[in-house]
């Protein structure tokens, strides 16, 4: 029986990478892999579909998945998580120290439908009483002018958004055009030791472990959507690929773990993965619905509370019914 041929598209992932070059397969499925930067991939796959599966932004994902006849769905499949207190970047001559001394203050964004700015934008909210009304927010590139916004927004009544089309981020924040940046990357002015840009959680780590402890929300950034076209003939595609993504993922954390091969130029890298399994329950990397559940709804919540998502969806209502359906033996 002929396998069926689907396009995948994602960014270079060591997770990924046994699947991609086919020491993991998906039963039944022969793929074609782009392998491309992720703007690329989230802006391609938004306005054009051009594979059957993609690598999305979360917070993109959200946007489209919570459509009226939504032609995606998801995958419980974590591209990209990262903590994202070390985002904030703020320029020493506004005289913030703390969140709170956000209130009244401008702050950017590449983009408001960006994942790191919207798990922020709802910490500041939840934990610090600074909510989207407070700030004057500003969205532009974060080192080149132009970039836009990829996904149809309906912001809270009130809420100031200005556009900034023929300047960066970076640069505003340099000047003190604007006071604070939430960015995913570090921005140009603070990798070249700009005097008065700095983080404003210098002690992030630190603020990430206390959060994780007390929430078990660890932000998942990117992860995999799929087109509902794929599914309505072959429903089993979806569990088969979640599955190979998943062995892959293993296999790549098993390579992390292993103290007797340094496979990686990082020293005492085996030693912080066995921290991290600890801290994590096990898994360092956890894919899956129940395993992920505080940080999937926490993510609704806020892309439907900052006009991103078009309703408060449920995770179970953003995956294909029935794909963590339980199997033992």
């Amino acid at each position: 029986m002929a396998r069926l041929k689907l396009s995948i598209a994602t960014t270079d992932y060591d997770h990924f990478r046994d699947f991609r070059l086919g020491t993991v397969e998906a039963a039944g499925i022969e793929h074609t892999w782009s392998m491309l930067g992720h703007h690329e991939i989230f802006a391609r796959f938004t306005f054009n579909r051009e594979w059957d599966a993609a690598e999305l932004s979360f917070a993109k994902f959200c946007a489209q998945v919570t459509r009226k006849d939504s032609d995606i769905v998801g995958l419980p499949v974590v591209c990209s998580r990262l903590f994202r207190f070390s985002s904030f970047y703020v320029n020493k001559k506004s005289k913030i120290k703390t969140a709170k001394d956000l209130k009244g203050k401008k702050v950017g964004s590449p983009e408001w439908a960006h994942t790191a700015a919207v798990y922020m934008r709802g910490w500041l909210n939840d934990e610090h009483g600074v909510g989207l009304k407070d700030v004057h927010w500003h969205q532009a590139g974060t080192n080149e002018a132009g970039r836009i916004e990829k996904v149809e927004l309906s912001l809270p009544k009130g809420v100031k958004l200005t556009r900034v089309k023929d300047k960066s981020l970076s640069d505003m924040l340099a000047s003190g055009e604007i006071d604070c940046a939430i960015i995913a990357r570090p921005p140009d002015c603070f990798r070249n030791n700009h005097p008065d840009v700095v983080r404003l959680f210098p002690d992030f780590w630190e603020m990430e472990e206390k959060y994780y402890a007390a929430t078990k929300v660890w932000p998942i950034m990117h992860i995999i959507a799929l087109q509902k076209r794929v599914l309505a003939d072959n429903p089993w595609v979806a569990r088969n690929l979640y599955n190979a993504f998943n062995e892959s993922k293993r296999r790549s954390v098993e390579r992390l773990m292993d103290p007797a091969v340094s496979r990686y130029p990082v020293a005492w890298l085996p030693t912080t993965m066995r921290k991290m399994s600890t801290m994590f329950g096990g898994d360092t990397f956890p894919f899956g619905i129940e395993e992920n559940r505080p940080t999937w709804e926490q993510m609704l919540r806020y892309t439907f509370e900052q006009g991103i998502a078009h309703r408060h969806a449920k995770p179970e209502e953003i995956f294909p019914k029935g794909i963590m359906t339980d199997v033992r033996i």
